[in-house]
């Protein structure tokens, strides 16, 4: 550990030379001039040790992700002293390098808990690796598509969520929920731990900063998020299924046409100021259009990896049981919205089978949607589950208008649909399921008859 002739601390003094400092690839502190180490001493830290100064050592795990320098200028504390520096990380290698300038004392003042909160917040829109936003009523408005690709949710669906089935919060060290107690007085808050409930190898920490419309009513949140482990942050490796075409589509059109989409519906629901009832019905429209890009978007993306002569999908053992209850879930809001109601397996029913966790659940979730979009208000669908010799089977019955026998093949052709004119999806949901069911060993069929609703069943090898 190098060191050079350790300068006094004094308060509302600054270091008129450049400090410098090198951070592992593990995160410890393995070379430093004085200042540096004293301060990190200070802060908790040991020689040789993790780089204990929260602020510093975001900036050296930032840097060592994208692979590039970054230069932020920071405050940290020293005791009752806040500390401003301008930090520069650069990486090289298994190693980040720090020269930190602009080293300026603050005047002392005592420390209270407004001020910690400060520093996490500040702390938390330093790591921010992706933005989140959802209306006063906790339904998202806004995910990455990187995070909906973790969830197996496709992004025209993301309206239908509701945050806390998402993530489950976590409590800290003392047993507090900061978002909890931000929400409860509509302020600020950061340091969220939360876990993915469709993956709980997946945690994140939350921040969020309330917002408020002209009329001052609280309107939901704006706010950011880091994973907590690194194999999911922002270098994590594309989707091998997912082709460099999808890829752009997330920047290029998902993104803006989610916030088209979120923007739409604040309009509608009225949550910048009154507006007149027909501008209303506009921002509707505009929402409803939107919704079906997205879609289209989605499967066009699935169209094309499916279609890859590559392509596999993995073969782990599913509950398919649980997941069909997983995608009642994620489409209970939107069948409640047209009176209908999901009738889906038993929580203690398993029927275990060969395939791939999130396609399995991408066709489900597709069976599903196409089974509310077509039932009459009223009625119910119904998910059930079977074994047929060495197949796992899963049925999706509906008390729709039903298809005719000289339809039933047609519909699992590309952009085929039955009634062009009515309201729904692309066309492309049945063929995409279809085909990602026989790269698992299993199908798709259909059992139907005008008048007598429809019965589609997925096949999957036993486990």
């Amino acid at each position: 550990m190098r060191s050079q002739k350790v300068r006094p601390r004094v308060t509302g003094a600054a270091t008129p030379q450049a400090v410098h400092g090198t951070v592992d690839s593990q995160g410890r502190l393995i070379a430093a001039d004085q200042p540096l180490l004293l301060l990190n001493r200070r802060a908790g830290g040991e020689d040789g040790g993790a780089l204990a100064i929260p602020q510093v050592a975001a900036l050296a795990r930032l840097s060592q992700k994208l692979g590039v320098q970054v230069a932020r200028t920071v405050m940290t504390a020293d005791g009752n002293v806040d500390i401003d520096l301008t930090v520069q990380a650069r990486p090289d290698g298994d190693m980040v390098y720090l020269t930190v300038n602009g080293w300026h004392e603050r005047a002392e003042v005592p420390a209270n808990a407004a001020m910690r909160f400060e520093r996490e917040r500040y702390f938390a829109k330093i790591e921010n690796e992706g933005a989140w936003q959802c209306n006063d009523s906790l339904h998202l408005l806004e995910l990455p598509p990187a995070l909906l690709r973790l969830m197996n949710t496709p992004s025209h669906q993301m309206n239908e969520l509701l945050l806390t089935r998402v993530f489950r919060l976590v409590e800290d060290d003392v047993g507090d929920l900061p978002m909890v107690a931000g929400l409860a007085r509509r302020e600020a808050f950061a340091g969220q731990l939360v876990v993915l409930r469709s993956n709980a190898n997946v945690r994140l920490r939350l921040s969020g900063e309330p917002r408020i419309g002209n009329d001052g009513h609280f309107l939901g949140y704006s706010g950011g998020y880091s994973f907590v482990d690194s194999q999911y942050a922002l270098q994590q490796p594309p989707d091998p299924q997912e082709p460099p075409f999808a890829q752009q589509l997330d920047g290029a059109l998902r993104q803006p046409i989610a916030r088209i989409i979120a923007n739409a519906d604040q309009i509608s629901a009225r949550s910048y100021g009154p507006i007149r009832q027909d501008y209303a019905g506009y921002a509707n429209d505009i929402s409803a259009a939107g919704r079906h890009l997205l879609g289209l978007i989605d499967d066009i993306s699935d169209m094309q990896a499916v279609e890859q002569q590559d392509f596999r999908a993995s073969a782990e053992t599913v509950d398919m049981a649980d997941i069909a209850r997983r995608a009642a879930g994620l489409l209970k809001v939107r069948a409640a919205d047209q009176s209908v109601r999901i009738d889906a397996p038993p929580i203690d029913e398993i029927i275990e089978a060969k395939g791939d966790f999130r396609r399995v659940l991408q066709i489900i979730v597709n069976l599903l949607s196409n089974a509310v979009r077509y039932s009459p208000r009223g009625s119910s669908v119904w998910i059930r589950t079977e074994i047929e010799g060495d197949l796992a089977a899963l049925i999706v019955a509906d008390q729709g208008k039903g298809i005719a026998s000289a339809d039933q093949a047609r519909i699992f052709e590309k952009f085929e649909r039955i009634d062009p004119n009515e309201p729904g999806g692309t066309g492309l949901g049945l063929y995409i399921s279809r085909r990602l069911a026989r790269a698992m060993g299993g199908d798709i069929n259909v059992d139907s008859a005008p008048g007598q609703g429809s019965r589609f069943v997925l096949t999957l090898p036993l486990a």
